[in-house]
């Protein structure tokens, strides 16, 4: 198993950094802060267009054809663009649902709150950029269903964490057309966690990348405070975590590629909890590295600490992922 990025692969994220860069700038994608349409439809289907849904379709069906590791490599740069919306569910439901695999249908998924034994519903919960959906899809252990997001009883929160991230809680919710069984719901549930994990990944590049801008070119006492050994013992944990995040994310994806090589549910698992960790602990260090301006609204990198709690309870939580690695011990 090679762990190193092939030329091709670096050549792909650099075409994706460039397409957020120019796309889904981050000032553009804050004028929708604190709206219910977070999502930029024009900027969605450009994603589309770019091949970033489509991944892992196979060649017959109209997608690339390549594997879950070089989808890995894409939602570490979507991570660090900061890009908003439900990526991971449409580039799930690529394939499957009509317009996902081109960026033309924006889906979305939660996950149906139950009793243990799933035999009825715990409502409500909570679903994100509910306005924005064109199709919703349910997943629970007994597998996948598509919902039609206008059938669904939801009211809008107000203040939600992310300004990026609107939320609806949900009061009703039907039992839709089914999609998958069992299996496909738990490829879902595994899939979708690497690929938020490669997304957290991002966020911590990206909060490390402001922090040490800043600390260059904030000077103290006549230096630069990157020059003074805590700003730089910061900074160079900041790298570390995102380093380590990183292999375990293309670890856990390439798993997923090769299953012969090891458990690809707790690679993944693994990965998530690093992930999780990178990007939380290194956007609370960008705040502090920005010190009093770190926690206002103009300094951006409080974004990424909002982001990185919302991506922390997708797909699992840290209690579901360490029980899943956990698992065979």
């Amino acid at each position: 198993m090679d762990f190193e990025l092939s030329d091709d692969q670096r050549d792909l994220a650099e075409a994706i950094r460039r397409l957020c860069q120019g796309r889904l700038p981050l000032a553009e994608l804050r004028r929708r802060e604190r709206t219910v349409h977070a999502v930029d439809r024009d900027g969605w289907a450009a994603l589309g267009g770019a091949g970033v849904f489509a991944m892992t379709v196979p060649e017959a069906d109209g997608g690339l054809g390549l594997g879950l590791a070089d989808a890995a490599v894409i939602f570490e740069e979507l991570g660090a663009g900061l890009v908003p919306g439900p990526l991971v569910a449409t580039f799930l439901a690529a394939g499957r649902i009509d317009g996902a695999a081109d960026g033309s249908a924006v889906v979305g998924v939660v996950e149906r709150p139950g009793t243990a034994d799933r035999s009825s519903d715990v409502l409500p919960t909570v679903v994100e950029h509910l306005d924005d959906l064109d199709v919703l899809v349910v997943l629970d252990g007994s597998g996948l269903a598509v919902v039609d997001p206008t059938s669904v009883e939801a009211t809008p929160l107000d203040g939600s964490l992310d300004p990026l991230t609107p939320l609806w809680a949900l009061s009703r919710l039907p039992a839709g057309e089914p999609l998958g069984g069992p299996t496909e719901a738990a490829r879902w549930s595994r899939d979708g966690a690497a690929l938020t994990a490669a997304i957290q990944v991002g966020l911590a590049r990206w909060a490390c990348d402001r922090a040490v801008d800043y600390a260059k070119e904030r000077h103290q006492f006549g230096r630069p405070i990157g020059s003074f050994q805590a700003i730089k013992h910061l900074c160079a944990d900041m790298v570390v975590r995102t380093e380590v995040a990183r292999a375990a994310v293309h670890a856990g994806a390439l798993t997923v590629d090769q299953p012969d090589v090891g458990d690809a549910q707790r690679a993944v698992a693994g990965a998530k909890l690093l992930a999780d960790e990178a990007a939380l602990a290194n956007s609370r260090t960008a705040i502090q590295v920005h010190g009093g301006m770190g926690f206002t609204w103009e300094v951006p990198v409080h974004l990424a600490a909002k982001r990185a709690r919302v991506h922390a309870s997708q797909f699992g939580t840290v209690d579901d992922q360490a029980s899943a690695l956990a698992g065979g011990f």
